[in-house]
């Protein structure tokens, strides 16, 4: 209330008036959540929306490890902003991000999610499983939708913390069976795991060793820093135990450097790696060659150069807004992140309900959201991935974004025996 009113002269009418006002506010606190009022147009909104905007965060990688990735998702997700803009937003809202680049720090992650949290809706984007992790907590606090570029099972639960597509133990489990079924893998064979410590590697090294448990694999552990950029001394141990197939689960620099010192060194075995585990830029390189000829990724989607007509426009318009860069698959997940947060907001609109929890509530009623990527994406449980499908993929200079399909969306059987068993 405003210091006019509060210095009134109590008179007897001046006493009354004041009483309903105090009551009105009280009534007013009791009955909102932590601040949410109602628009113009009946519809609640809290935290995040001021005037005519909506504010939404991004925590992303610039200039670390996924510096690559990192600027794809984001001019992404600013051209749905955009796009999204020019058509008048939603719910009679624009859209505004703000980017915070933490450059795979942890320090500066955190900083950037304790600085942008009290001030967005929620978040489209961020990169990490570690840091998501470390302020996870205050992420259900704080009830702001966070929609990572991270795919650790961990993750899963918190009902704020959403993964787009299969997580990496998902993951991994289909890109071995892939090797198995396409690639000459086999029972009573060596398998090496070249993984980064933390969550993303440790998530992705319980699906090999579930699948290998299973088909009769065994698994030789390399752990590496996400620093490691040279590869050469896990590829003399992995000679050395006679490994027939490698997994790679790190940043696309390791997988370049796996792939190139293993090919110098003459072992010639197939390696794959998760979705973040590849760049088309390293095509470029000296590893080149041997990435097209022995290196595959596992994909929750289709990539950038995809057959679809959403594909097509999204690489038309990406190209017009960006022109000196390149496209990959990082393209991909910054839009359907964008998409999704997006999709869930218009559901919000419809119920009425802006504020944090109702963007989360209209979240939950989205079943199978398909953007035009091939993989009909479930949100309706908080404690699984929205999907357990992936596609593998090949590089290829040839095609747009640098990777073809050579396996469509599918899900392993050991996959659908994995979910029952964590079930």
């Amino acid at each position: 209330m405003t210091a006019r009113i509060r210095t009134r002269a109590l008179t007897a009418g001046g006493v009354a008036v004041l009483l309903a006002l105090t009551a009105a506010c009280s009534s007013k606190a009791k009955s909102d959540d932590e601040g949410d009022r109602q628009s113009a147009g009946g519809v609640k909104t809290g935290q995040g929306i001021s005037g005519k905007t909506i504010d939404l965060g991004v925590l992303t990688d610039m200039t670390g490890v996924y510096a690559t990735l990192g600027k794809s998702v984001t001019q992404a997700q600013q051209l749905y902003v955009k796009q999204i803009n020019a058509k008048g937003g939603i719910c009679g809202y624009k859209l505004r991000l703000t980017v915070r680049d933490h450059g795979y720090d942890p320090q500066k992650a955190v900083a950037g999610y304790t600085e942008l949290s009290p001030k967005v809706l929620g978040f489209t984007q961020f990169i990490g499983s570690p840091f998501v992790a470390a302020v996870e907590q205050r992420i259900g606090q704080d009830k702001a939708l966070v929609l990572p570029q991270a795919w650790s099972a961990n993750l899963l639960g918190n009902q704020y913390v959403r993964v787009i597509g299969s997580t990496y133990d998902y993951e991994t489990i289909n890109a071995v069976d892939f090797l198995m079924k396409e690639k000459g893998l086999k029972k009573g064979d060596k398998l090496g795991h070249v993984y980064f410590e933390g969550d993303y590697g440790e998530n992705a090294l319980k699906g090999s060793k579930f699948i290998a448990d299973k088909a009769g694999l065994t698994v030789v552990e390399q752990k590496i820093k996400p620093t490691d950029n040279d590869m050469t001394a896990q590829v003399a141990a992995l000679k050395k135990a006679g490994v027939k197939g490698i997994v790679i689960s790190a940043g696309p620099r390791q997988a370049a450097s796996l792939v190139g010192v293993a090919a110098a060194a003459g072992l010639d075995v197939p390696v794959i790696g998760n979705n973040s585990a590849f760049a088309p830029q390293l095509l470029a390189t000296q590893a080149g060659p041997a990435l097209m000829k022995n290196y595959w990724v596992a994909s929750p989607s289709l990539p950038i150069g995809a057959d679809t007509a959403q594909a097509k426009k999204l690489v038309a318009d990406y190209r017009k807004a960006y022109p000196k860069d390149s496209l990959d698959n990082g393209v991909v997940a910054g839009w359907t992140a964008a998409s999704v947060f997006g999709e869930a907001l218009k559901k919000a609109c419809e119920n009425k309900d802006l504020t944090r929890d109702g963007v989360d509530k209209a979240l939950l009623t989205l079943t199978s959201f398909d953007n035009g990527f091939g993989v009909a994406q479930n949100f309706s449980d908080p404690k699984a991935p929205s999907s357990h499908e992936s596609v593998i993929l090949q590089p290829d200079k040839s095609a747009v974004g640098g990777m073809k399909v050579v396996r469509e969306p599918g899900e392993a059987p050991e996959a659908k025996s994995y979910a029952e068993s964590a079930g």
